[in-house]
């Protein structure tokens, strides 16, 4: 028993060594964005909650999927939905918030952020922010801490439990496939029978909105919401309701990222929590090895 633990320990050391220099080098390698990197304006006032950016995203994604005729039923509007593993994005209805008392309609997927909490928590690079605006995920690297999930600023990664053996994060990844190896629109925006969210490149979509507060004051409020909250995200909304009541956290303009980022370069210069840590674990191996000679 007494050399199992050691064993055990040894190796958690060398483990924990490894992966506080990946910390450290991670935290200093940050994403060079594409200056025409690209992004999603989704107009709040002009979706009708079809749903059919559901049911094109189950398909794009082979998820599982019911047929599209089925996604007309508004009973889900009954209760706030979330995504999860096997639904990418949803859309909640808030009743008597839409133009004229109406009904106003939110889509909700991963924000895919400029400077994502989720890309920075990662501690073996399972997930990266593509320099075109995508936030990826790499199941193969997955050592599935889930700290992706906890960071999220948006709580949209979920996580296979239901997998026991192959689970992994699952989430919106802005149709890479389509979009940036295709040159395709995303599948919730080629369905889009209103043209309620729009694909193009951020700086241009960001004017777009702005646009659109211009000449529209009275039907829009002044804010696009993805614009500065945590330091940008590729999807940004327009809204005539303020977006706190519509389901959206009040967030800063700085990114979480920023914080767990200086902790580490705190922790981690000059090796010295690589230093503390081997101390820590010297300081057990010794008790262990008197609890053996003592049995």
């Amino acid at each position: 028993m007494g050399i199992e633990r050691r064993e055990f320990l040894k190796t958690l050391a060398i483990a924990s060594g490894t992966l506080a220099g990946v910390s450290s080098l991670k935290a200093s390698d940050k994403a060079k964005l594409n200056p025409d990197r690209f992004g999603v304006l989704s107009d709040l006032t002009y979706c009708i909650g079809c749903r059919k950016c559901e049911w094109a995203c189950n398909e794009a994604n082979d998820l599982p999927n019911q047929p599209l005729d089925s996604f007309s039923d508004t009973s889900v509007f009954e209760q706030m939905r979330r995504p999860t593993s096997e639904k990418y994005t949803v859309v909640n209805s808030y009743a008597d918030k839409g133009l004229d008392g109406g009904a106003l309609n939110v889509k909700v997927q991963c924000m895919h952020c400029e400077n994502p909490p989720c890309v920075s928590a990662c501690i073996v690079g399972a997930l990266r922010k593509h320099p075109d605006g995508p936030v990826t995920y790499n199941a193969s690297a997955c050592i599935g801490c889930r700290y992706c999930i906890i960071t999220c600023p948006f709580q949209i990664p979920t996580y296979e439990y239901e997998k026991v053996l192959t689970p992994q994060v699952r989430k919106c990844t802005l149709c890479l496939e389509r979009t940036i190896e295709n040159e395709q629109l995303p599948a919730c925006v080629e369905v889009c029978p209103t043209e309620a969210i729009i694909f193009g490149h951020r700086e241009e979509l960001i004017d777009v909105a702005h646009e659109r507060i211009k000449k529209n004051p009275d039907k829009y409020i002044d804010h696009v919401y993805g614009e500065h909250e945590v330091g940008g995200t590729s999807w940004m909304y327009l809204s005539n309701q303020p977006f706190n009541e519509i389901g959206f956290p009040e967030l800063s303009d700085n990114s979480p990222a920023e914080l767990t980022e200086s902790i580490q370069h705190g922790i981690f210069k000059g090796f010295s929590g690589p230093i503390m840590l081997f101390s820590l674990l010297g300081i057990i191996m010794k008790v262990m090895k008197k609890e053996e000679e003592n049995e």
